[in-house]
C-alpha cells in the first residue's frame, strides 16, 4: 500500500511538473484551467486544446510509441513529448511519421526542441572474430553477425558469442580443429568463443567447463537447447526467450510462409541490449521476381514497434514488411504502423 501511495504521489508531482512546463511554454493565453490532465505509464500527459503532451520519467528510448498511442486514442492532432534521455533518437523517429511529433527537453522551466541525431554506423567484426565462423557451424549453431559481433544461434537463441581475450595469444583446442587465437588490433590478446546463453551463463559455463574443447562444449549446449527449442518441445524458459528470433528462424526455414523464396537474418538498426528483453529482430527477403523487402519479426504486442520500424526505414531503403503471430495483431499496432510516412506491410504466421 505504502509502495502504491508513493507512485500515486509521484504521478501527482509529474503531473504538476508538467502542467507548468506546458504553461510557461504556451504562454499566459494558457490557464491551468484548460488543460486536461490525464494518466501515463512512467511519466505524466495532459491534452491542451487539440494537442497531446507526455512527460517520460527515466529512459525514453521505448516511449515514442505509448506516447503516439496515448495521443491517437485522445483524438489529439499533435503529440508533443518531453523527455530527459534519448531525445535525439526519439526527434529521429518521429521525423519517419506523418503524425505531428515535436521532441522537446527540459532546462529548467523552458522547454527546449531536440536535435534528431543519425543512426550510428555498424561495427565491422574484425577478421580474427570471423575467423572462428567455421568453428560455431562445426558445432550445429547457425553463424550471425550483427554490429560487428560473431554469435551462433539454435532455433534463433544465442547460445555462444566470440569475444577479445584479455590474455596473449595462445592456441584454443577447438575439437578437431586447431585455431590459433590471433591477437586482437589493439595487440594486447586473441579473440575466443564464450559458450552459454547470456553473459552471465557464458561466465558460468566457462568457469564449470571451461577445459572441455570449444566444439564439444558448445555441440552440448546446442543439443540441450535444441531439445527446449523445437517446435514440439514443452514449455521452458529457453523456449520464451527470443521468441521473434524464432519467428525469423521460422522464416528462414521456410520463406514461403511470407511469399518469399529466400529469407535470411539482417542486423537491426541498433545492438540488442540484451537477450532477456523481446525486441523485434530483421530479416532480408526475396520473393520471385528478385525483389528484396526487409522484413520486421516481432512476437506480442509492442506498442513501440513502430519506433523500430521507423529506424529500420531510415537505415534500408527497400519495402518492409511486418511479421506477426495471428494472436499479436492487434487494432492499435496496426494504427500506429500506420502513421509511418512510407507504408508496411503487415503479414502474419
Amino acid at each position: 500500500m505504502a509502495e502504491n501511495d508513493s507512485a500515486e504521489r509521484h504521478g501527482h508531482l509529474l503531473g504538476i511538473k508538467l502542467g507548468a512546463l506546458v504553461t510557461a511554454h504556451l504562454g499566459t493565453g494558457v490557464a491551468p484551467d484548460d488543460l486536461q490532465p490525464s494518466g501515463f505509464p512512467n511519466g505524466a500527459a495532459l491534452m491542451a486544446g487539440d494537442s497531446g503532451w507526455v512527460l517520460v520519467d527515466g529512459p525514453a528510448d521505448r516511449a515514442l510509441g505509448p506516447a503516439l498511442a496515448w495521443a491517437i486514442r485522445r483524438g489529439a492532432r499533435e503529440l508533443h513529448v518531453v523527455a530527459d534521455t534519448e531525445t535525439g533518437m526519439l526527434a529521429r523517429r518521429a521525423q519517419q511519421l506523418q503524425f505531428s511529433v515535436s521532441i522537446w527537453f527540459a532546462e529548467g522551466r523552458s522547454l527546449l526542441p531536440a536535435v534528431a541525431e543519425p543512426l550510428p554506423a555498424a561495427d565491422a567484426p574484425s577478421a580474427e572474430h570471423l575467423a572462428l565462423v567455421e568453428v560455431i557451424e562445426a558445432a550445429g549453431a547457425r553463424p550471425n553477425v550483427e554490429h560487428g559481433v560473431v554469435f551462433g544461434e539454435v532455433f534463433g537463441l544465442e547460445v555462444c558469442r566470440v569475444v577479445d581475450e584479455p590474455t596473449t595469444g595462445h592456441i584454443a583446442e577447438l575439437g578437431e580443429i586447431d585455431v590459433v587465437a590471433l591477437a586482437d588490433q589493439r595487440g594486447t590478446g586473441g579473440v575466443s568463443l564464450e559458450v552459454g546463453v547470456g553473459a552471465n551463463d557464458r561466465e558460468a559455463f566457462r568457469l564449470l567447463h571451461g577445459d572441455l574443447p570449444t566444439v564439444e562444449a558448445l555441440a552440448s549446449v546446442v543439443d540441450a537447447v535444441s531439445t527446449h527449442r523445437s517446435p514440439l518441445a514443452p514449455q521452458h524458459p529457453l523456449n520464451r526467450l527470443g521468441q521473434e528470433r524464432y519467428l525469423r528462424w521460422q522464416l528462414e526455414v521456410d520463406p514461403s510462409l511470407v511469399d518469399m523464396v529466400d529469407v535470411v537474418a539482417a542486423a537491426p538498426p541498433l545492438p540488442r541490449p540484451n537477450l532477456k528483453d523481446p525486441i523485434a529482430c530483421v530479416a532480408i527477403g526475396t520473393d520471385a521476381d528478385g525483389v528484396a523487402h526487409t522484413i520486421v519479426c516481432s512476437v506480442g504486442v509492442d506498442v513501440d514497434l513502430v519506433g523500430f520500424v521507423a529506424d529500420v526505414q531510415i537505415a534500408d531503403p527497400r519495402p518492409v514488411i511486418v511479421v506477426l503471430r495471428e494472436r499479436d495483431r492487434v487494432p492499435i499496432t496496426e494504427d500506429l504502423l500506420a502513421l509511418l510516412t512510407r507504408p508496411v506491410t503487415v503479414r502474419t504466421v
